[in-house]
């Protein structure tokens, strides 16, 4: 515990220096029970964990498990000068993990706040914790036999819906720009007032979780990608659950071919035809969901070459790109929705499959009667896929999309996965860079050819999706997988991390999010949008006490 006693020193003067470590996790303590709070190093090892090559080592943690108890934290933390940083689950894979921005800070992990505090069956809206997993609402939603569905990411049933969307991250479904779909938060400042936006701080309000705007400044915004205070509530609308849902792969051989399909997708995405996110990965992405990097055909190697590549594509039965996405409504409306995706993609050379429930029993049948044969193995596969890829858009949360993650790991995928996956305690090598670009062909294609040479020039495989997040913008995620356990190849990581980031924002394609390395480069220029945001953060919170560096270029 000697980093809490120097924290201690340096920030709480003299009274702070007096209490000593002892007398802090008392302090602690007194507010949240003796069993959640410690700064023993066995306690404080998923918090110093990471799948980027950058961790950092937490202060200590404390857990709260209610609001009150937050406001508690937040005031000792403002009394000793402690840096708090808060987390939901921690399970930001790819950008930080459960890693605070910088070292020495106090992990203020809100896992036990996990209350469904409200859901209206009628109106479609539920009220939750910031612990409130994606498994954790399907499974109430089904065991209370509502016909409200839940839109689902692909970073496994533990993660935190809160956590998630104050990152402003996106799903699958209708309802997959999540943000969108938000309406009142309660917010813990540095003060240790309590925030309630929209028309939440007023008493009787109606409509706090209906109408997200309020009256007056709109600011639920300013507390998403930020550390101007600890949101501990939040209310996120429900989807109705479709009578018919189809999902649709779209398939093209060559590279290049993408083009056109985005460019022949976009009107469908405007008009609303395509209503939800839809992504478009290429073979990588679909090889890694099946397997690891085969190390016996690429001894030595961090990136396949070219002949395996192909061996394992062909295996795969997948083409340059796969596009995959989901149709929701009545079955008229479905089959309506069909007809167009159908002509719109006549004059590309995508190939095109529509999954269903009763096509997946069809083609599970016949994989049994092929048994073990090749025929039948990849048939299995694609089943299970496509049974994955429909229970999500039907709101119920699965793991199986994190293999990728695993990519580089030497001990491969875990017993038991996807069950409780967790890549940083894994020992997962991932880094995610996320630039938005507008929804063209030929801005795939520029960013493509932008990022590809830097990638091969590293040594590593360039995963790639490109969704479709809004009717008008692509969000990319592109995934630098590393080996952990060779510090060479780590190095080589962050290298490439690097030189992708700098490529992307010189080109123009920002990021919508950025990982706990990037947080200190987002202002290059010393532009009036972080002075104002860095106005905000000293008028919200003096002290500078609640997750500094978090989104705070000067301070990261």
């Amino acid at each position: 515990m000697r980093i809490l006693d120097e924290q201690i020193c340096r920030h709480g003067g003299p009274d702070g220096a007096a209490l000593g470590q002892d007398r802090v996790l008392a302090a602690l303590r007194a507010i949240v029970g003796h069993a959640h709070a410690s700064a023993e190093l066995d306690a404080l090892r998923r918090y110093r964990c990471s799948t980027a090559a950058r961790a950092t080592t937490p202060l200590a943690v404390v857990a709260p498990a209610t609001e009150a108890e937050v406001v508690g934290v937040v005031r000792l933390g403002a009394e000793l000068g402690l840096p708090l940083y808060p987390l939901s689950t921690g399970r930001n894979w790819g950008y930080g993990d459960a890693c605070a921005v910088g070292e020495a800070q106090l992990i203020v992990d809100l896992g036990r706040m996990n209350r469904i505090v409200a859901v209206d069956a009628e109106l479609g809206y539920a009220v939750i914790e910031p612990g409130v997993t994606q498994q954790q609402l399907s499974d109430y939603l089904q065991a209370e036999k509502l016909d409200w569905w839940i839109d689902c990411t692909g970073a496994g049933p533990d993660t935190s819906f809160m956590g998630n969307i104050l990152e402003r991250g996106f799903g699958h479904s209708p309802y997959g720009n999540r943000l969108q779909h938000v309406a009142g938060m309660r917010v813990v400042l540095a003060s240790g007032e309590v925030l309630e936006t929209g028309f939440g701080h007023y008493p009787g309000a109606r409509a706090t979780h209906l109408f997200p705007y309020g009256v007056g400044p709109f600011i639920d915004g300013m507390f998403t990608q930020s550390n101007f205070g600890i949101v501990t509530r939040i209310g996120i609308w429900l989807m109705p659950a479709a009578d018919c849902v189809n999902h649709f792969l779209c398939t093209v051989s060559e590279h290049e071919e993408i083009a056109a399909v985005v460019d022949a997708l976009r009107p469908l995405r405007m008009n609303g035809t395509l209503r939800s996110i839809v992504h478009i990965g290429n073979d990588l992405r679909v090889i890694s969901g099946g397997r690891v990097f085969p190390r016996s055909l690429a001894p030595d190697r961090s990136c396949l070459p070219p002949d395996v590549r192909g061996t394992l594509r062909a295996a795969a039965a997948v083409g340059a790109w796969t596009v995959s996405g989901a149709l929701h409504g009545s079955a008229a409306q479905v089959a309506a929705a069909r007809a167009a995706l159908k002509n719109a993609l006549r004059a590309t050379r995508a190939r095109t499959a529509f999954l269903s429930e009763r096509k997946l029993r069809w083609g599970g049948m016949l994989a049994r009667l092929l048994g073990t044969s090749r025929a039948g193995q990849r048939l299995r596969a694609q089943v299970a896929l496509g049974e994955a890829l429909l229970a999500m858009n039907r709101g119920k949360p699965n793991g199986r999309f994190l293999a990728g993650a695993y990519w580089r790991r030497r001990a491969a995928l875990p017993a038991g996965f996807p069950h409780r996956a967790d890549p940083a305690q894994d020992n997962c090598g991932m880094l995610w860079i996320s630039p938005v670009l507008p929804m063209r062909g030929a801005d795939v294609m520029a960013l493509h050819a932008l990022v590809e040479p830097l990638f091969a020039v590293h040594g590593f495989d360039l995963f790639v999706t490109f969704s479709m997040i809004n009717e008008r913008a692509l969000g990319a995620v592109l995934t630098i997988a590393y080996d952990k356990e060779d510090a060479d190849e780590a190095g080589s990581a962050m290298a490439c991390y690097q030189a992708v980031f700098d490529s992307v924002m010189g080109a123009g394609y920002i990021p919508y999010r950025v990982g706990n390395q990037s947080m200190g480069q987002l202002d290059p220029h010393g532009d009036v949008y972080w002075k104002t945001v860095a106005r905000i953060k000293a008028a919200l919170d003096p002290a500078g006490i609640i997750a500094p560096g978090r989104y705070e270029p000067g301070r990261a």
